[in-house]
């Protein structure tokens, strides 16, 4: 049986990719090593932490040593790099830990595993002939769109925070390990990614948690700004086929074809509780956006042609935004009332 590395299998992606990923490879182990930051969560994989053929290392990506330990102690076929710091607004207020985590972190992964598994370039070992390093990355590295236009695998990198930044640094490391060194690799940029497990910090989460808190709902700027919507296991169904029928060395951006304003996810998101989860006082929960100064540099649109994936891999998203926030809102309900649950037991 082969071993895959995972790294950051906790955090929401990670952690919605691994039991997807177990069920649907038979003959493969996982091996998840996530430094357990506040972003992870072990609770997040709870389903498949007996399983057989899963093991989780607490550890940091940085720490080569360890890195380093993993390699040889299950004799690492495959990666699939997850790992990152990855909220903007912590990368504005703290960069440091993104050029730590997000640039070193994935030096030390890749050029471990270049050492285990190849003798020279273009030269691998006979025991790694089809060993696979998949690094998942961001389309904020391509910068900001105007009112038109989709980013292609083609576009020019324009990263425009320090959370970008780190990951456009990131990309061109494992770009140059295969152009240099030969070692087969694949590359996969995501649009903005909903669903179960996503940290409380991030966009749709805190929609849900201040409507349903009775609490302001802070919007940046005037809400207009434009992001692609993907639904998380559409998108870890796109990284298993990148992984698995992807060209070496090739990049494969996978988007929802969902744009959508932030004011529009407000407002959708809103318009669902006043059906499922009415006020009783009677007003909407639309009375509750707020809007508030916006975050320094902040991108205009984001928006994805995935045509590459398609054509090349027959990958498609099954959900759209309306399917998909229904389903969201519906794991969070759950989520945040089990919480309430246990805090007043």
């Amino acid at each position: 049986m082969e071993h895959v590395l995972i790294t950051g299998g906790a955090g929401f992606i990670g952690s919605n990719f691994i039991p997807y990923f177990l069920e649907e490879n038979p003959e493969l182990h996982i091996v998840n090593i996530d430094a357990l930051t506040y972003a992870g969560n072990l609770k997040n994989l709870a389903a498949v932490e007996n399983h057989e053929r899963y093991s989780f290392v607490k550890g940091n990506i940085c720490d080569r040593n360890l890195v380093e330990k993993l390699f040889n102690k299950y004799d690492i076929k495959h990666v699939i790099h997850f790992a990152a710091e990855s909220h903007v607004d912590n990368s504005i207020k703290n960069p440091d830990a993104f050029m730590h985590t997000n640039i070193l972190g994935t030096f030390n992964l890749i050029d471990v595993a270049k050492k285990h598994w190849m003798m020279a370039p273009e030269i691998y070992k006979a025991d790694y002939t089809h060993s696979r390093f998949h690094h998942v990355s961001t389309d904020e590295v391509y910068g900001t769109l105007g009112k038109n236009g989709l980013f292609k695998e083609t576009t020019p990198y324009a990263p425009n925070s320090p959370y970008s930044a780190s990951k456009a640094s990131s990309d061109f490391i494992v770009r140059s390990y295969h152009h240099t060194f030969g070692m087969n690799v694949v590359t996969t940029n995501c649009s903005n990614n909903y669903g179960p497990n996503q940290h409380d910090e991030k966009l749709i989460p805190t929609i849900i948690r201040k409507a349903i808190s009775n609490q302001p709902i802070p919007i940046y700027g005037d809400g207009l700004n434009v992001r692609d919507w993907l639904y998380v296991l559409d998108h870890c169904k796109g990284i298993a086929l990148a992984f698995h029928t992807g060209v070496t060395g090739e990049t494969y951006n996978i988007g929802g074809k969902n744009e959508r304003t932030n004011l529009y996810i407000a407002t959708k998101i809103c318009e669902l509780l006043d059906k499922v989860k009415p006020l009783q006082t009677g007003e909407s929960y639309l009375e509750l956006i707020t809007y508030v100064k916006d975050r320094a540099g902040h991108d205009f649109r984001y928006a994805i042609d995935a045509s590459k994936i398609e054509k090349e891999l027959g990958w498609k998203a099954e959900e759209n935004f309306e399917t998909g926030i229904e389903k969201t809102l519906k794991w969070y309900l759950a989520e945040y009332a089990s919480k309430k649950e246990k805090n007043l037991s």
